[in-house]
């Protein structure tokens, strides 16, 4: 019986199973870069709200606390969002007819919240608690980045497991003193070390790496 495939056949087949190899290899590294893309974690991109809020306005501009809003950093799970009445403690006195507010007094009138976008958005099968990372003292601007310089807001890190576990394997690099966990001009000084290390031992700063710490 004669051959039916001719010998080159071989070689064809040897390098169709390295290239199906390479080719897959290229794929999951693409994927790689692609997952770590601002396009897919949202870093560094502005995210266009109904009311174009300015946190470098009213942090570096007028000078709020991050608590003004967020009241509930301290004492909850949620940093937690501002009802409307906030906005209307200042508003209902200054710009009081701009257009660009009108979906703020709106809700005010009715009570009908706000339709914001979340830009710091966790899967639902982490668990994160606001109040127990600043009575460590881990500062706003370690996670939020330097929210008085945006004018709208945007994710200054991917939020990623990886990037959780950098603080929690080694929180001495990142804690700072309480009282400066709400200063949106802390720099990170040169004895931060060693700064960090007493810090750990004063608030009882543990290095929690259990799947269980965050995934309930």
């Amino acid at each position: 019986m004669s051959q039916i495939f001719h010998p080159s056949t071989n070689t064809l087949a040897r390098l169709s199973i390295f290239g199906a190899v390479f080719a897959a290899a290229a794929l999951a590294f693409a994927a790689g870069i692609f997952a770590r893309s601002s396009v897919a974690t949202g870093v560094g991109v502005a995210v266009r709200q109904e009311v174009p809020f300015s946190h470098k306005h009213h942090v570096e501009g007028l000078g709020l606390d991050c608590r003004y809003c967020h009241t509930g950093v301290e004492e909850s799970s949620f940093a937690g969002i501002p009802p409307t009445a906030t906005c209307m403690n200042c508003h209902s006195q200054i710009w009081v007819d701009s257009p660009m507010l009108e979906p703020v007094r709106e809700s005010f009138r009715t009570g009908d919240s706000l339709e914001w976008v979340r830009v710091h958005d966790l899967a639902d099968f982490v668990y994160f608690n606001h109040s127990v990372h600043v009575a460590k003292g881990v500062g706003c601007s370690t996670c939020h980045g330097q929210v008085d310089e945006m004018p709208l807001m945007w994710k200054e890190n991917s939020l990623y497991m990886e990037w959780c576990l950098d603080c929690h394997r080694q929180p001495e690099k990142f804690v700072r003193p309480r009282d400066e966990v709400f200063n949106m001009d802390w720099e990170t000084p040169p004895n931060q070390l060693e700064l960090g290390r007493h810090l750990v031992e004063q608030y009882d700063i543990e290095n929690l790496l259990s799947c269980s710490t965050c995934h309930r």
